[in-house]
């Protein structure tokens, strides 16, 4: 099975020896994404609200860039560094950019790098 790197302009480039995405037998496996500026990699806000809606609009563009958005997507995998306190205002946020049939999710606290929240995605290409 092949595989090849997927980069966009319009998303934050990585800042280690990983992929913004890969894309393998017809899916895309989106690389964690934090509430980086895509020009700047500042972080952006100071809330969980706030930092949830940059990282959503961080893989929005990773997902445009292959032609795809969010209902493509099957699976997240999100990390918040108060999991307790911050959860229902992510979630909130989280839930503004989804439709029903909402890819299937995990949840968990962890210690991140001065930012409050961390997203990866998997979205399945059309056939």
């Amino acid at each position: 099975m092949s595989h090849y790197a997927i980069a966009v302009n319009d998303a934050p480039t990585a800042s280690g020896n990983y992929s913004q995405a890969i894309g393998a037998g017809g899916l895309v496996f989106v690389a964690g994404n934090g509430p980086y500026d895509p020009e700047t990699r500042e972080v952006v806000g100071e809330t969980i609200e706030e930092q949830t809606d940059r990282t959503m609009r961080n893989i929005e563009a990773i997902l445009r860039g292959v032609g795809l958005d969010w209902s493509h997507v099957v699976n997240t995998t999100v990390y918040l560094e108060q999991l307790l306190r911050d959860w229902a205002g992510f979630d909130r946020i989280y839930g503004t950019f989804l439709t029903p049939p909402y890819p299937a999710r995990a949840t968990t606290g962890a210690v991140l790098k001065n930012i409050l929240v961390e997203i990866s995605v998997v979205a399945v290409m059309p056939s």
